[in-house]
């Protein structure tokens, strides 16, 4: 169903088959003091779209779809914290080889890099990683500060900012991953992270909501 958008009347028309359906035609014409061949274009722009049911002797019933300006609204309440999930952490004094065997054991495709106060200072790619690893290194003599990226070119977002602006940065980015953090004097805590993974969760949940 794509998104349209409903005028005053047929607004008024999805309020009174909300409280009242189901509900016929006829009646939805005499509360609004009109009369059906009137309301019968806005009936069937509801129906069509989605907005409505119609049933023969019947009537009408609302079908628990919501209009498109509610799903916007829905989408820009959407907070990062809301999806976010745990993160995954490793020391800037860490070699690249322990970096990989964690990476593996979580199961994760970036790690958020932090000094000895749990301030962020970098983070590391599988591609970062991948990159070190060719050739013959010893990778346990290297530590992982010397390959990340490192502040302040690292893209980052906050628990309460919209969940869609650090989807647009993600993409934007071309990056797997962000890491949540909030501020404080010293730096930034990391206390999260937000992946393509948790935004898809998010889209999911919300055509759940909205029946699409």
């Amino acid at each position: 169903m794509s998104l349209i958008e409903l005028n005053k009347r047929q607004e008024e028309i999805l309020q009174i088959v909300k409280g009242n359906g189901p509900i016929t035609g006829e009646q939805i014409a005499e509360r609004l003091h009109l009369t059906r061949a009137t309301l019968r274009p806005d009936l069937a722009i509801l129906t069509m779209a989605g907005f409505l049911d119609a049933r023969p002797r019947v009537g009408y019933f609302y079908s628990g779809k919501k209009p498109g300006q509610d799903i916007s609204e829905t989408m820009n309440n959407m907070k990062v914290g809301d999806f976010q999930s745990i993160p995954v952490v490793v020391r800037e004094d860490v070699s690249v080889y322990d970096a990989i065997s964690q990476m593996f054991l979580d199961d994760v495709g970036t790690l958020f890099v932090v000094d000895k106060k749990s301030f962020l200072t970098g983070v590391l790619s599988r591609k970062d990683l991948l990159r070190t690893s060719l050739g013959n290194q010893d990778l346990s003599t290297i530590p992982v500060h010397i390959i990340m990226t490192r502040m302040p070119n690292v893209t980052f977002c906050f628990k309460n900012e919209p969940l869609i602006q650090a989807a647009h940065r993600l993409i934007n980015q071309q990056i797997d991953a962000l890491p949540v953090v909030i501020e404080q004097p010293e730096g930034l805590k990391v206390i999260g992270r937000l992946t393509k993974t948790n935004i898809t969760r998010a889209f999911l949940s919300l055509s759940e909501s909205h029946e699409l």
